[in-house]
Parts: structure tokens; C-alpha cells; sequence
């Protein structure tokens, strides 16, 4: 499809909620920064978009700090931590193969999103956290319009305790309807006068504890759940792309580009020969994810450049490879914001999968991701299911950033297991071909599905993944996918799992540009 690029001098904003987007772009017009700006955004999808993310789910964010140009980007964990009952043995002796998907707490780590926020504001922001909320607690006590994505999944919630105020009269809500979240704004009003305070010992915090049933203990709520990390790094195409480390599957992202930055790629991204090497790049970076990501894995080693060429060579140009040996859509949203001094941040926030965990906290209507699905009931697996523990996580937002340390891009995407795919696809297109935020942005995509088309099984059976090809790529992709022995289906790039991403550049005169993606149907990039 075709997409603009907007264009802006002095700030801008990319979200899938143009409520969000302009939330960010009022903070940064009032002297905030970039992080004032992605807070504020974040906190506006956590009361507009609640089947993508929330306050009761986890955060990623990197920034670029302008005060510190040829320093790598900060990058925030806010990712919650399994309770101090966390118990794999009972679940496996109730027959439990794998974590419950969801209507159980037990897949609900105790959730970091407002760690996050606090951490971001604490570090990188400039106006007051009162101000910078007060967007999203005005959406939440006055009503904001139901986006047409929320309002054809609300549905799911009727007879859900706790989300009532979704699903208004147990009926799912039209399109532009106005919903109000009372319950979340006295949550955002008591986190903008007490920080994290008000959140995870206030009205939510309590109820969490009820909710678990011993699951949960005040201990675990008083553990401020995100940190600053050492985030991953790799050359390619002339740039340094940034992503996030384990327990985040960033990794996949750096590894699928180091391998396709290998590869003779044709001129014409139409090709079905571009679409198949990205694929088997993908396939090769990801397929013995199971085994490898937990959150003290060291990525380290599988960035280097023996290890890449051999992922490398398993890559055959004219057939799908094999890769059952090992090699010796989730919902989520996305935002970014670059500032006037150029300060850009990269945020990505999750529920897991839609509405997560379908339990909600029935004082104040947030609902629990479930992000605890990835961990393994399997005995003593580094990534098994236990108390305090991190479960591995499929946010990975991504930056861009010359050779001298200045900031090129912020650019990530939703999609469960999906993300470093579409990820590999937009910074081949951005950096190899030098595409423009909207061409890159609206271009077609693919995304790899396992049998359950969960979005979070893909790699349970790697040689067993389908290639889902959107629509508008045509059939010079599907035809060139299926000679080379891949099982292809076509699918409607709005209800795939191709993700809502989203890019903002900083252009070579210093100008801003950026795309936010049309599949998300609310979305915008907004600047000034």
C-alpha cells in the first residue's frame, strides 16, 4: 500500500492511536521530552487499547539521550516477575503440558508497565508525571471513542468479571462509542500523586493480592520491576541496530539481519527470492528459541560472526532448509517519539495475547496479561516456571544509529513471535534499499505461524511453520515461496499477523520523517 511519510521539524510522535499520538505531540509542545511524550502515549493506549496492553501488563523501552550522543541507547526491563507462589510442580501434577493460555493468574507475573513509566519519568522526563498522565486520566473519566479494533473484540469480554466497562449492558460497543474507565482513572490519578506507590500498593495492588489467592505477596509488589540493562548491538548496512537482551527475543532481530546483510538479495523486494531468504533467515535465527531464550541467556556468543556464518550456510537460495537439528498475533502496541533535541525513545507494551490473561482486577477494570505462557513446565529447564522469575518475552523494540553514535531511527512492532520477523523485513527495507518511513511502513510482509496460529507457538515445531504472505505482496511472493517448498497462505494484512509498526527518522538535514502503520486502521504520526 501506499503511505506518506509525515514530515515535522521539531517533534514527533508514531502510535496505533492518533488519542495517544497526540497526547505525545501536546507533551512535547509544553517543553517535554521524548520520554514525556512516550509515557503519556502509553498511558493513553493503556485506557484506549486495552486489547493490546494495560497497565496490568510489561514494558521494553529504549532512548537515545542526546546529552550522550556517542553512548549506546538506555534500555529499561520492565517486564514483571512470577509470584512468590509460583508453584510448576503443582501445575504439573494437575497435567498441565505447558502454562494455562489464559483465566488463570498463575500465567500473570506481577506487572512492570508502571515500574516502567516511573523509571522512564525518574531518568529522562522534564514536565511534571501529573501532567504527563493527565491526558490518558481524562480519556479514562470523560470517555474516549472505541476504536474499531476494540469494539469488534470487546465482545469476548462479556460476562468477564472486572471488564464491564468494556462491554457496557453486556453488549459489545459500536465503533466511536464512547466508553469510560472510572476504575482506571482513580489508578492513574493515584499513581500521578503517589508513583508506583499508588499502583502496586493502592487500589490495584490489593486486589491482586486477593486475585492470586496466595499466588502473590505484598513482597512481591514492594520489588520494583524494572531495571537498566546492557541492551545487544550489531553492524549492519552501514548502521548500528539496538535492540533489547534475553529474557526479550531482541536478539532474533540482530541475528536475522546479520545473516540476510550476508546474503545476495535481489534489487526488487517483490521478488519471491527476497521474500524466501528473509524467511529461511528468520527460520534459521529463531527455530531453537525454545531452548535458548530465558532471562540470564547470553546472546553474546550467537551475535558473533563464526556463529552467524554458520546459521549463514544453512541457507539454501532455491529450497526451504531443514532446521529441526539444533545449529551446534499476539497483541501488543508499539509507540516511538524523537524531541527537538533529538532525543528518541523506542516503547513497546504488552497485554501478551488481546486481552491477556481475560482476568481482570474487578475493583478498578485492568486487566492481567499473560505473559507467563512462555514459561516451561519442563523440570529443570532455565526457563521453568518459578517464583521471582522472568518469563521470556517477545518485546523487542529496535534502534537505529550511525557509525558516530547519532540517532538514525526508532522503529519496532507488535506480532507475539512475529516481531523480529517484521522487524528483519523493515530494516531490510529501510537500510538495504532505502525505503522511506512510509514506504517501508506500507510495504507488503510476512509472518511465520505455527499449527495453533496462536502467535506464540511458532517455533514448538520449526520445520512445521507456515508462511503467511499478506495480500497485497502479490504472487510473485506466494508463487517464488511455494517452489522453493514453503506451505504459503495468503491472509488480509488488517486481521494477520503481520504487526502495527511503526519508524520515525532522523534525516540527513535534520528534519524528522516517520510512518505509523495503517493496519492498526487508528493509528498516526504526529509532530510539529
Amino acid at each position: 500500500m501506499v503511505l506518506a511519510t509525515v514530515r515535522a521539524p521539531s517533534g514527533l510522535v508514531a502510535s496505533v492511536d492518533h488519542l495517544a499520538s497526540a497526547a505525545g505531540v501536546a507533551m512535547l509542545r509544553a517543553g517535554g521530552t521524548a520520554a514525556d511524550a512516550a509515557i503519556a502515549a502509553s498511558a493513553v493506549l493503556a485506557v484506549t487499547a486495552p486489547h493490546m496492553c494495560g497497565m496490568g501488563g510489561d514494558l521494553f523501552a529504549l532512548v537515545h539521550d542526546p546529552a550522550a550522543p556517542h553512548q549506546p541507547p538506555a534500555t529499561l526491563n520492565a517486564s514483571g516477575r512470577a509470584g512468590s507462589g509460583a508453584d510448576p510442580a503443582r501445575l504439573r501434577a494437575e497435567g498441565s503440558p505447558a502454562m494455562p493460555f489464559r483465566d488463570d493468574v498463575r500465567s500473570a507475573p506481577v506487572p512492570g508497565c508502571v515500574d516502567g513509566w516511573v523509571q522512564l519519568h525518574d531518568r529522562f522526563g522534564a514536565l511534571a508525571f501529573d501532567d504527563v498522565l493527565a491526558p490518558a486520566i481524562a480519556y479514562a473519566a470523560a470517555g474516549f471513542p472505541a476504536s474499531p479494533t476494540l469494539a469488534l473484540t470487546c465482545g469476548q469480554l462479556i460476562g468477564v468479571r472486572g471488564a464491564e466497562a468494556l462491554v457496557p449492558g453486556e453488549r459489545r460497543p459500536r465503533s466511536g462509542q464512547r466508553l469510560v474507565r472510572p476504575g482506571v482513572a482513580r489508578t492513574l490519578e493515584a499513581i500521578a500523586r503517589e508513583g508506583r506507590r499508588g499502583f502496586y500498593e493502592g487500589e490495584f495492588g490489593r486486589g491482586l493480592l486477593e486475585l492470586g489467592a496466595g499466588e502473590y505477596i505484598e513482597a512481591d509488589l514492594g520489588r520494583v520491576l524494572a531495571d537498566w540493562v546492557e541492551l545487544l548491538g550489531i553492524d549492519v548496512w552501514g548502521h548500528r541496530v539496538w535492540t533489547t537482551p534475553p529474557n526479550s527475543q531482541g536478539y532474533l532481530t540482530l541475528l536475522g539481519a546479520a545473516m540476510a546483510a550476508g546474503l545476495h538479495l535481489p534489487e526488487r523486494p517483490e521478488d519471491g527470492a527476497w521474500a524466501h531468504l528473509l524467511v529461511e533467515a528468520a527460520r534459521a535465527a529463531a527455530h531453537d528459541r525454545p531452548a535458548f531464550l530465558h532471562e540470564h541467556a547470553d546472546a553474546g556468543p550467537l551475535l558473533a560472526a563464526p556463529a552467524v556464518a554458520a546459521r549463514r550456510d544453512r541457507i539454501d537460495a532455491e529450497h526451504r532448509s531443514p532446521l529441526a537439528l539444533p545449529v551446534g498475533a499476539g497483541d501488543t502496541m508499539f509507540l516511538c517519539a524523537v524531541d527537538a533535541d533529538r532525543m528518541g525513545v523506542s516503547l513497546i507494551q504488552s497485554n501478551c495475547s488481546g486481552f491477556g490473561n481475560f482476568v481482570f482486577e474487578p475493583s478498578t477494570g485492568i486487566g492481567l496479561h499473560n505473559r507467563g505462557i512462555g514459561f516451561s513446565l519442563q523440570a529443570g529447564h532455565p526457563a521453568e516456571y518459578g517464583p521471582g522469575r522472568r518469563p521470556p518475552h517477545t518485546l523487542a523494540p529496535a534502534m537505529v544509529t550511525h557509525p558516530d553514535g547519532s540517532l538514525r531511527a526508532c522503529v519496532g512492532t507488535m506480532g507475539g513471535d512475529a516481531q523480529p520477523q517484521v522487524l528483519l523485513q523493515l530494516l531490510t527495507r529501510y537500510l538495504h534499499h532505502g525505503g522511506s518511513p512510509g514506504a517501508v511502513i506500507g510495504a507488503p510482509r510476512f509472518a511465520l505461524t505455527g499449527s495453533a496460529a496462536s502467535g506464540f507457538d511458532t517455533w514448538n515445531d520449526p520445520d512445521g511453520v507456515r508462511v503467511e504472505v499478506e495480500a497485497a505482496a502479490g504472487e510473485e511472493w506466494v508463487q517464488g515461496l511455494s517452489q522453493r517448498g514453503h506451505e504459503v497462505k495468503v491472509v488480509d494484512g488488517v486481521v494477520g499477523t503481520f504487526g502495527h509498526a511503526h519508524l520515525i527518522e532522523v534525516t540527513p538535514d535534520g528534519m524528522l520523517g516517520g510512518a505509523a502503520d495503517p493496519r492498526a486502521l487508528t493509528g498516526a504520526a504526529s509532530g510539529f
